[in-house]
C-alpha cells in the first residue's frame, strides 16, 4: 500500500490550502455551543460553502454526488481543514459521515438523488434514532415497532440519545418490522427507515449532558406514519444495513477528530514548556507516549480509509479496532491537559476541560469498548462466542 502523495495530490493541499486562507478570516464568529440552532445555521452555512467550492463530499463516489477523491486527498482534506482551525461536521456529522454514506452504498437511486444532494449542500441535518432506554450497546433488543399499513408504516416506540435531534430534519430510525420468536434471532425483524422529524406524533426532549450541552435528545413516537419508500434495504435487512452505518461511524467518521488530537498534543507541550510542567520527567513521557499512539492511530486511518476504497467504499472491522484505541487515547490526552493545567482544570472556562469532559463518552459512543472487543476478538481474532 503506498500512501505517498502525487504530483496531483500535493496540488489539491497547495489549492486547498489557498482557499483555505482565503475564505476562513471571512467566517462569522462561532456560537455559543449550547445554541444548536445557531450551531446548526452556522455549520450548514460552512458545508455549503465546501459544497459552492468542490470539498463536498470529498470521499464519496461520483454516483452519490460526491467528488471521488483519492484516499490520500480525503486525508490532505482533513489534515489541512484541522490545521487551518476550519469549521468540523458539526450537526451534519450524522448526515455527512454514516447516514449519508449508507444511503450511497445501499439507497435506490430515487432515494440517493432525493437525500444525498440536501446533506452535501448542508441543506438538511439527520439525527441517528439507534439506541433505546433498554437496547443501547444490545441494539438487537430495540423494542421500536413499524407495523405495515398500506404505503406507510405505523411507528410507535422511543429512542435516546439521539444526536442533533432538536435541530434535525430527518432521522435514521431502527425500527422491528417483524416480531421477535424463539426460532429466529433477534437481529433479524428489523429494518432501517428515514423518519421526517416534523411527522405527527414526534415528541423530542433534549437531554443536557455533562458539559452543559444538549446535543443528544429523548425521541418519543405514537403512531407516526413513515412511507415505506423510506425504508432503506429490503424489510427485515435492517441488521445487516445497520452494520453498514456502524463501519462509517466506527472506521471513518472519527477520522478528523485523530487530526485534532495531534493538535491538543502540540498546543500541551507548549503550555507545559510555558508554565514549567514541562520539567517533570512523568509528563514528557505521558505526553510522548501519546505522540506515539496518536501517530499510530493516524497509520490505522490511512490503512482503513484505503481499506474501505479497495473493497468498495464501506469500512471493515478494522473501524473497531480503531475506535476501541481512540476511545481510550482520547481521554488520556484530555487527562494529561488536566495534569498539565493543574488546579485551572476545575475551571470550566478554560481551554481544554469541557473536552475532557465530553472525552468520558467516547467509551460508550457508536459502541461500547466492551462492544468493540467483542467484534474485534470474534470477527478478526477468530475467538468463540461466549455463551
Amino acid at each position: 500500500m503506498d500512501l505517498s502523495c502525487t504530483e496531483d495530490e500535493e496540488d489539491f493541499r497547495h489549492r486547498l490550502r489557498a482557499w483555505l486562507r482565503r475564505v476562513l478570516p471571512a467566517l462569522p464568529p462561532r456560537p455559543d455551543p449550547a445554541d444548536w440552532p445557531a450551531r446548526r445555521a452556522y455549520d450548514c452555512g460552512w458545508q455549503r460553502m465546501l459544497h459552492d467550492a468542490g470539498y463536498a463530499g470529498l470521499h464519496w463516489p461520483r454516483e452519490a454526488g460526491g467528488q471521488g477523491a483519492t484516499p490520500t486527498q480525503h486525508l490532505i482534506f482533513l489534515e489541512e481543514t484541522e490545521r487551518a482551525g476550519a469549521p468540523y461536521v458539526g450537526a451534519n456529522f450524522v448526515g455527512l459521515l454514516h447516514a449519508g454514506p449508507t444511503i450511497a452504498a445501499e439507497g435506490t437511486a430515487g432515494q440517493r438523488a432525493r437525500w444525498l444532494p440536501p446533506i452535501l449542500r448542508g441543506d438538511e441535518v439527520w439525527c441517528q434514532g439507534f439506541s433505546e432506554p433498554e437496547a443501547g450497546s444490545d441494539l438487537a433488543a430495540l423494542r421500536t415497532r413499524a407495523v405495515r399499513d398500506g404505503d406507510d408504516y405505523v411507528v410507535s416506540g422511543s429512542k435516546i440519545w439521539t444526536s442533533h435531534a432538536e435541530v434535525a430534519d430527518w432521522c435514521e430510525l431502527l425500527v422491528r418490522t417483524a416480531p421477535v420468536t424463539p426460532d429466529t434471532p433477534r437481529h433479524r425483524g428489523i429494518s432501517w427507515l428515514a423518519l421526517p422529524m416534523d411527522a405527527p406524533g414526534v415528541t423530542v426532549r433534549p437531554l443536557r449532558t455533562l458539559a452543559g450541552t444538549a446535543e443528544f435528545a429523548e425521541v418519543f413516537l405514537d403512531e407516526v406514519r413513515v412511507p415505506v419508500a423510506n425504508r432503506v434495504g429490503a424489510e427485515n435487512d435492517g441488521w445487516r444495513v445497520t452494520m453498514v452505518t456502524l463501519s462509517f461511524e466506527r472506521g471513518t467518521a472519527f477520522v478528523g477528530e485523530v487530526v485534532a488530537c495531534r493538535r491538543v498534543l502540540e498546543s500541551l507541550a507548549r503550555t507545559a514548556r510555558a508554565n514549567g510542567r514541562w520539567d517533570d520527567p512523568v509528563l514528557r513521557r505521558r505526553l510522548g507516549r501519546l505522540a506515539a499512539d496518536c501517530t499510530a492511530l493516524w497509520r490505522l486511518t490511512q490503512w482503513n480509509v484505503s481499506e474501505a476504497q479497495r473493497t468498495g467504499g464501506v469500512p471493515g472491522v478494522g473501524g473497531s479496532v480503531f475506535k476501541l484505541r481512540f476511545s481510550q487515547v482520547r481521554q488520556e490526552l484530555y487527562d494529561a491537559a488536566a495534569e498539565v493545567l493543574g488546579a485551572d482544570a476545575l475551571d470550566a472556562g478554560r481551554e481544554w476541560v469541557v473536552d475532557r469532559l465530553s472525552s468520558l463518552s467516547y467509551t460508550i459512543a457508536a459502541g461500547t469498548s466492551q462492544i468493540q472487543r467483542n467484534i474485534v476478538a470474534e470477527r478478526i481474532l477468530g475467538l468463540p462466542k461466549g455463551r
